[in-house]
C-alpha cells in the first residue's frame, strides 16, 4: 500500500511527490548534520517535510511521533522511515532510512578503529577518558527529562513507581535480563488495565525469532552473539535511544568481554558525539567484538525492525495510536525503561576509576541539569579536559 495524500488536503493541491534522488540527498543531509539526537533529528524532519516541503501536515507529522513513540527501537529513526515512506512510498523508505543512518554509521566505526586499536594515540585515551567520565551525567539528564511527561500521563502511581524502580535495580544490577523487565512491566500493566490480550501482528516474526537468536548467542560464535545483542537493542528496547545502553553494558563488558569499562564509556561517548541516531552505539560493539563485519552486522540486526516496523504497519500508525492494548503496555514498559536510563548511570560511574574523572563527572552534572547545557557541547569539553590531562601526564584509564 502506497501513502496517500494527508487527510484533510485537496489532492490538485498537492505538493509533487519527489524524486528519489531527493529523498535520499534529503535524508542524508539530516543524517550528517543530525547532532544532539532524538530532539535535533525531529526538529529537523518537521522543517523539511512539514515547514519547507509540505509534504506532511503538522497534524500527521505530530501523530507520527507519537506512534513512534509506541514502538521498541530508536523513535527518530523510526520517524525519519516513516517520513520518507510518506512521501515516496517504500522504495522511498527504504532509500532514505539507509541514507540517514549510513553518515553517522561511517563516522563511528572510523572512531571506533581509532579507539580500539591496540596502541590509540595518547591524546586519543585522554579524549576518551574525558568525554567517557561525562557518560554517566548524560544518562541522568536523558532519564530526568522523561520523569515528567511520563509522570503526567502515569494511570496508577504504586504501580508507575513499582516499574520505574524495577528498571532502575535491574539497570544497575543484572544488566543481561533488563529485557525481560521491560517486557514483564509492560504484560503486568495490560493485565492490571484488564486489557484485551495482544494478538498476531506484523512484528511477530521478529518476537519468534528471538528464542533462535538467543540459543545462538549461547552456542554459536561471536557474530550470533553480535547479532543477539544487537537484536535486543533494535528490538526489544523501550524508552529511547539511551535505554540501550543497560541493555549493552553487562553484555558487551560483563558477559563478554568484548571491552573494558573504559571502552564501554568511550563508545557510548561516540555514539553521543557523531550525527545521527544514538543506536549507532552498538556498531561499536560490533566492532570491539568482530571488527567490520562486526560492526556493520550489528547495525544492520539493531536497525532492521524499526524498517521492518514501518514497511509491514505504517499504513496502521493511526490505529496504533488509538489501540488501548499499545498503549497499556507502555504504560509499563515506558516508566521501567526510564528508571533503567537512570539506573545506567550506576553501573557507568563504576566504570570511572581515575579520581579526576569523578570531578569531570561533577562538573558535566552541573552544565547538563543545572545550567542545561547541551550533551554534544558538554561531551567534547569533557574530551578537552581529559586530552590536556593525559598531555600533561596525568593518570589514565586502563
Amino acid at each position: 500500500m502506497e501513502p496517500a495524500v494527508p487527510a484533510g488536503d485537496d489532492p490538485a493541491a498537492a505538493p509533487p511527490r519527489p524524486a528519489l534522488t531527493t529523498v535520499v540527498r534529503e535524508w542524508g543531509r539530516i543524517g550528517c548534520i543530525g547532532f544532539g539526537g532524538p530532539p535535533a533529528h525531529i526538529k529537523l524532519l518537521r522543517d523539511l517535510c512539514v515547514e519547507r516541503k509540505r509534504w506532511l501536515d503538522a497534524r500527521e507529522f505530530e501523530d507520527a511521533i507519537a506512534a513512534c513513540n509506541l514502538l521498541p527501537g530508536p523513535a527518530s529513526t523510526q520517524l525519519a522511515i516513516f517520513c520518507a515512506w510518506r512521501v515516496r512510498g517504500r522504495v522511498g523508505a527504504l532509500a532514505g532510512g539507509i541514507a540517514f543512518i549510513v553518515p553517522g554509521l561511517v563516522v563511528i566505526l572510523a572512531l571506533a578503529a581509532l579507539y580500539l586499536v591496540g596502541s590509540p594515540p595518547l591524546w586519543v585515551l585522554g579524549a576518551g577518558a574525558g568525554a567517557g567520565a561525562a557518560v554517566p551525567a548524560v544518562a541522568v539528564q536523558a532519564g530526568t527529562s522523561l520523569l515528567g511527561p511520563s509522570w503526567q500521563r502515569r494511570k496508577h502511581t504504586v504501580r508507575w513507581l513499582a516499574y520505574l524502580a524495577a528498571g532502575a535495580a535491574a539497570a544497575a544490577t543484572i544488566g543481561p535480563w533488563l529485557v525481560l523487565v521491560l517486557l514483564g512491566s509492560g504484560v503486568l500493566e495490560l493485565g492490571a488495565q484488564r486489557a484485551i490480550p495482544l494478538r498476531r501482528h506484523a512484528d511477530t516474526p521478529g518476537i519468534l525469532a528471538l528464542p533462535a537468536l538467543a540459543a545462538g548467542a549461547v552456542t554459536g560464535g561471536v557474530l550470533l552473539s553480535v547479532a543477539w545483542v544487537a537484536f535486543k537493542v533494535g528490538a526489544l528496547s523501550y524508552g529511547g535511544g539511551f535505554v540501550i545502553i543497560p541493555l549493552m553494558q553487562a553484555d558487551a563488558v560483563s558477559h563478554y568481554h568484548w571491552m573494558t569499562g573504559t571502552q564501554f564509556l568511550n563508545a557510548v561517548a561516540l555514539g553521543q558525539v557523531t550525527p545521527g541516531p544514538v543506536v549507532q552505539t552498538v556498531a561499536v560493539v560490533g566492532y570491539a567484538a568482530a571488527g567490520l563485519a562486526g560492526g556493520l552486522l550489528a547495525s544492520v540486526v539493531a536497525f532492521t525492525p524499526s524498517f521492518s516496523f514501518v514497511l509491514l504497519g505504517a499504513s496502521r500508525f493511526d490505529r496504533l495510536r488509538a489501540d488501548r492494548r499499545a498503549r497499556a503496555f507502555l504504560d509499563g514498559a515506558g516508566p521501567a525503561a526510564i528508571g533503567a536510563i537512570l539506573g545506567s548511570a550506576v553501573s557507568l560511574t563504576r566504570a570511572l576509576t581515575e579520581p579526576w574523572q569523578y570531578a569531570v563527572l561533577a562538573a558535566a552534572l552541573i552544565l547538563l541539569l543545572a545550567f542545561r547545557r547541551g550533551t554534544v557541547l558538554t561531551l567534547l569539553g569533557a574530551g578537552v579536559i581529559g586530552v590536556i590531562i593525559a598531555v600533561a601526564g596525568g593518570p589514565l584509564p586502563h
